[in-house]
């Protein structure tokens, strides 16, 4: 139990007492501490409720609050309730957590699985910096729900399948240039496409490409084999990339995994009168009042009609993302039996997917499902970034310069670090600096990428906090002989070590809010409040100098602050080096 939930549970057993019923209210972190540490507003909820004086209700609960050894209440505004914990409780706490590799935080997801469709790059094209917040984010929300207990299965949900593989197919035939796809396979393939669409306005060409689509939708044992041999070529490159952020898939589950299935769905949807024919395609309109004649490509909002409806089939009889992406549904949720899936994917989605929860409803397949949106990744003109060519900056090209500017900036600051060290050093700082350039941000906000601002060793960054760490383990390594963290007293007497314990406490508190809107800059703003917390401590309460019993309190704390900061930015999908 977090001590958020002991002082809800308290409090809870108060209003009880003095309303002679079953009762319960929230206690929140007090969002100024001059005025306590937690906080609830159930006074003044209640007293509304039941037409009294809110300061004379707080009164009568406090009178039947039991908080001894835990905290004192008083009474703030027109009806208040605010808590103070005292040190002693503070340093009980931090002293259970030392030896809680849970760190105080509640498996409040056990029992419930998850899936987490993010990244979904397609296949033959270059993962680009727009696939940054998705893949990172992605990320960060599966570890997150992870760490809470959730069986989490991430799937990678690539576009393996389309109209584009018959321009591929055409230009592979045609243009391939062999050597170049062995050394680097996704460039070639996007130079065979981007030939081909040039082309495609000459005679036959365009023809020719439908033809060859055909010929692998009728599952052509040639054209099989090239489409199957993009997909390797693919795979491997995009497995390097994530394998260099640390992300990992359980499943990659593409679009084509599905096909077999689209046919019948299609006939199940009309069958049951979800979807129907419009002007020879079949369509899942929101409101079924909609003429079948009408152009299902049309909105017309003076007949009220809110957004396109839902095609699942086209007039010619192909299959669109709709189709897929509700029978993906149907397999994680029949087959995979999740109670949650997470789709992390752009703002620009958000009507594809209130059509897609709302026919899976209207199915049958029920499950918490959920459109984790977000924004723009925008350059210094504010607007989206782009090469100067027009094209979007490819993904590995934004690694390899963070790295880069990473090992220059390592290279000025400890000259000593040298050769295999200083390279992998480089790696840690320069990716996590990426990623908590994004995930610091509100995930719905744009924001403006900044190689100057995310690399700086100040401010709230990554090798901020990464050299946070690196100055707590380097104590340990000034120390005689190995400490064992979870022998030491706590005592807590100055204001800095009570505040760092306050906030080495919440750790356990901030986590499961994440999950509640998808936020996981919560989680980087706590990081980085306990990195501050922390400094202001080391500067303020001298450790190695510090007499016995004082010396191992307070280097137990250094040593719980370290797994805390480290635990929290793993979460995050960053390490930390033990060396700068």
């Amino acid at each position: 139990m977090t001590l958020l939930q002991e002082l809800e549970s308290r409090l809870a057993a108060a209003l009880t007492a003095t309303l002679g019923e079953p009762a319960t209210a929230a206690v929140t972190a007090a969002a100024d501490l001059r005025f306590g540490d937690y906080q609830s507003n159930a006074a003044m909820v209640l007293a509304k409720q039941r037409k009294t004086n809110p300061r004379a209700l707080a009164q009568e609960i406090i009178d039947q609050l039991e908080l001894t050894g835990l905290a004192t209440a008083d009474i703030a505004g027109p009806g208040f309730i605010n808590f103070r914990i005292l040190p002693a409780a503070y340093a009980a706490r931090t002293a259970a957590l030392i030896r809680d590799p849970r760190l105080g935080v509640p498996a409040t997801g056990a029992g419930k699985t998850v899936v987490v469709d993010f990244s979904a790059p397609n296949v033959a094209k270059p993962m680009h910096v727009g696939h940054i917040r998705s893949t990172i984010i992605g990320d960060s929300l599966a570890r997150i729900a992870s760490f809470l207990g959730f069986k989490v299965i991430a799937d990678n949900h690539i576009g393996d399948w389309g109209t584009q593989f018959g321009m591929i197919i055409y230009g592979w035939n045609h243009f391939l240039d062999e050597a170049a796809l062995a050394a680097d396979p996704i460039a070639e393939l996007v130079r065979v496409y981007r030939k081909v669409n040039a082309l495609k306005e000459e005679p036959g060409v365009l023809d020719d490409c439908k033809a060859e689509l055909v010929k692998l939708q009728a599952g052509d044992p040639q054209n099989l084999a090239i489409w199957q041999k993009c997909i390797e070529v693919s795979k491997n490159g995009l497995q390097k990339i994530y394998d260099r952020l640390d992300v990992k898939f359980d499943h990659w589950l593409g679009e084509s995994y599905y096909n077999d299935r689209l046919p019948g769905l299609v006939e199940e949807f009309l069958e049951k009168g979800i979807a129907r024919e419009s002007n020879g395609a079949v369509c899942i309109f929101s409101d079924d009042t909609k003429p079948q004649e009408e152009d299902p490509f049309k909105v017309h909002k003076e007949e009220g009609w809110t957004d396109n409806p839902a095609i699942i089939r086209k007039a010619d009889g192909g299959f669109l993302y709709a189709t897929t992406d509700l029978a993906t549904i149907q397999f994680r949720i029949d087959e995979w039996k999740a109670d949650h899936v997470w789709y992390v994917v752009g703002v620009p989605q958000q009507l594809h997917f209130r059509q897609l929860f709302d026919a899976a409803a209207r199915w049958g397949k029920t499950g918490d499902f959920k459109h984790i949106a977000f924004g723009s990744i925008l350059g210094d003109d504010r607007k989206l970034m782009k090469t100067r060519s027009g094209d979007n900056v490819g993904l590995i090209e934004v690694l390899e310069e963070a790295v880069e500017r990473a090992a220059k900036a390592i290279a000025e600051k400890n000259p000593d670090l040298q050769g295999e060290e200083a390279a992998r050093i480089a790696e840690t700082v320069g990716i996590g600096a990426v990623k908590f350039a994004e995930l610091s941000q509100g995930r719905l906000t744009d924001y403006v990428f900044s190689w100057d601002r995310m690399l700086a060793l100040q401010g709230d960054t990554a090798p901020y906090l990464q050299y946070s760490h690196v100055r707590i383990r380097s104590i340990f390594r000034k120390l005689d002989a190995p400490f064992d963290a979870t022998a030491a007293e706590i005592h807590l007497n100055e204001d800095a070590e009570i505040h760092l314990a306050r906030l080495l406490v919440r750790f356990g508190e901030v986590l499961p809010t994440i999950l509640e809107d998808f936020r996981p800059n919560l989680l980087a703003n706590y990081v980085l409040e306990l990195a501050r917390a922390f400094h202001s401590y080391f500067e303020a309460c001298p450790v190695l100098k510090a007499e016995e019993p004082i010396r191992s309190s307070r280097l137990a704390l250094c040593e719980l602050t370290s797994r805390t900061l480290k635990q929290g930015l793993n979460l995050l999908g960053i390490d930390v080096p033990e060396r700068m």
